[in-house]
């Protein structure tokens, strides 16, 4: 009996190691244009996610592999902004693909990455690290057509979409015809050239700058926290709506030239109006109760009879 087992799973070994490899139902090629369509289309995390698939599930050689990773990390790092990723890509490049022409802007990007999630002295060490490599091997994986260069660094035209996304959309359709775009695309190169001779002089270890920047980040930071605690959970209910404006009926009607009223303005004329006015109400209304919770949880006080 143990011998009729031991053939029987014999065989079974040597049928599972017989069969061939399953060859994916899609060409790799198409897998990369699909994900590079994606990128065009400002749908970056799905774009990730074929390019993922194309390196899992195809075979590819470790040049290619490289390139595939660099649009990975660049992606997370110029598009997403999500800098523990880009930097997790830009170090599996450096690890795993040494011989890559890439090495170069490779050892950039991590130090970049590592400034922004402030780093600072990890930054440095890789600074002292980096090899250089001729800036000339470097191969730019970014979506468009070139529209510019900055010494060797090329600038695309989905750099110019994507910045350009970036901006508030009362601000972004004034960017719709050719020419306002080519006005963006030299303000864009202007504040790249800027900025990289600042840095050569050594500005961004300015103190004032540092504190400016602190500052900043503060201040972006209390704003997205208001925008969650308070912003996101003020709601309106059509009830409350009604209700708003039956309490300030007084601020929704039509005065003469002498400020006199001649007739109330109906809700459905001033529905926008009263909506804004009482999202307004709310959000402060939710703002106090979160200050005064916070200030009960740290125990704050004010010593008014000091304050000259």
């Amino acid at each position: 009996m143990k011998r009729n087992v031991l053939t029987l799973c014999t065989v079974c070994v040597l049928l599972i190691g017989c069969q061939s490899p399953r060859t994916p139902e899609i060409d790799g090629d198409r897998i990369r244009e699909y994900a590079g369509d994606l990128i065009n289309r400002s749908l970056y995390s799905q774009a990730i996610e074929q390019y993922r698939l194309y390196l899992d599930q195809y075979p590819v050689e470790p040049r290619e592999r490289a390139n595939v990773n660099y649009i990975i990390a660049d992606t997370y790092f110029e598009r997403l902004r999500d800098y523990q990723n880009a930097l997790a890509y830009y170090l599996k490049i450096k690890h795993l693909y040494p011989e890559s022409s890439l090495m170069e802007e490779v050892n950039k990007k991590i130090i970049a990455c590592l400034e922004r999630l402030e780093r600072s002295e990890d930054a440095q060490q890789v600074l002292d690290e980096t090899v250089r490599l001729d800036p000339s091997q470097v191969k730019k994986k970014r979506p468009g057509a070139v529209i510019a260069r900055i010494g060797k660094r090329e600038i695309t035209q989905g750099d110019l979409d994507f910045e350009l996304e970036q901006l508030p959309p009362s601000v972004r359709k004034q960017f719709r015809s050719r020419e306002k775009k080519l006005e963006f695309l030299r303000e864009y190169v202007a504040t790249e050239l800027l900025y990289d001779s600042a840095v050569r002089a050594g500005l961004d270890k300015d103190a004032e700058v540092i504190e400016a920047a602190f500052q900043a980040k503060r201040v972006i930071m209390v704003r997205k926290l208001l925008q969650e605690q308070v912003g996101g959970k003020v709601e309106l209910e059509e009830e409350d709506v009604e209700l708003y404006y039956q309490a300030h009926k007084e601020d929704y009607v039509e005065k003469n030239e002498k400020g006199e009223v001649v007739r109330e303005k109906a809700l459905a004329e001033v529905r926008e109006q009263v909506m804004s006015d009482l999202y307004q109400q709310k959000y402060q209304n939710t703002y106090e109760k979160l200050l005064e919770r916070m200030i009960l949880a740290e125990d704050v006080q004010f010593f008014a009879g000091e304050v000259q």
